[in-house]
């Protein structure tokens, strides 16, 4: 008895092929997100962390303070799977930061008079290795411009509740250098200061182009969004 019709051999190549291809899409995804986690690292915040003691009356924080240990900086970018929604930033840090600022005081009022601050951009680590290569070369080419630079250009007046112990708000305008590219920006600051440190934490979204960079695609399938955002966690120590 014969149960069906045997299929011809170009309906069986049909169906064999878009087997493959069904298996081919779904094991790039399964790499993918082996590849690329889910989960990443949150932005950099002051605003949730406990309130530090306030500044010991008497204290002098004007002077030279440079960069700590604590310190980081890097990236933050939006990835696109092909078709599918992106799921988690990728996120690349690195403390090799040097530099620092210079802080005058007049009364209950604190000025950042200076500051600038150079980050090896070679140096970014993210989850996973393969990006860290990737953007050595296409991106942000960090292999050809090793560092970004910050330079305050506008001095910077803190409110005298920053010697509360509290997180102030507050915006550093200056000459960002990424990418060789040299931009003027103002970057939304928060800042906290005690006897010993000062904490300043920030970022900034621009478009790549803004600095010359063409936003990365990997074989067209791993892509990111238009827009990347530099952050940072300065401490500052007493130099």
């Amino acid at each position: 008895m014969r149960l069906g019709r045997p299929k011809t051999k170009g309906g069986f190549a049909l169906t064999v092929g878009a087997g493959v291809v069904v298996v081919a899409v779904l094991a790039f995804v399964v790499i993918y997100f082996v590849l690329f986690p889910t989960s990443s690292p949150k932005p950099f915040s002051l605003a949730s962390t406990t309130a530090a003691a306030p500044v010991t009356p008497g204290t002098r924080l004007a002077g030279r303070w440079t960069v700590a240990s604590g310190s980081e900086a890097g990236y933050r970018v939006r990835e696109k799977l092909g078709f599918l929604p992106a799921e988690s930033d990728a996120v690349g840090r690195t403390s090799a930061i040097t530099g620092g600022a210079t802080v005058a005081e007049s009364g209950r009022i604190v000025r950042v008079t200076a500051s600038s601050f150079v980050i090896a951009v070679n140096t970014l680590k993210s989850n996973e290795a393969q990006r860290d290569e990737h953007i050595q070369t296409i991106g942000l080419q960090s292999a050809t411009y090793p560092k970004a630079t910050f330079v305050l250009s506008d001095p910077l007046t803190l409110p005298a509740s920053a010697l509360n112990g509290g997180v102030v708000r507050t915006a550093a305008t200056g000459i960002l250098n990424i990418h060789g590219t040299a931009k003027r920006v103002t970057i939304p600051v928060q800042m906290r200061l005690t006897d010993s440190g000062i904490e300043a934490v920030g970022s900034l979204t621009f478009p790549w182009g803004e600095f010359n960079m063409t936003a990365p695609s990997v074989g067209g399938f791993v892509n990111v969004t238009s827009t990347a955002t530099m952050e940072f966690d300065l401490h500052l120590a007493r130099a």
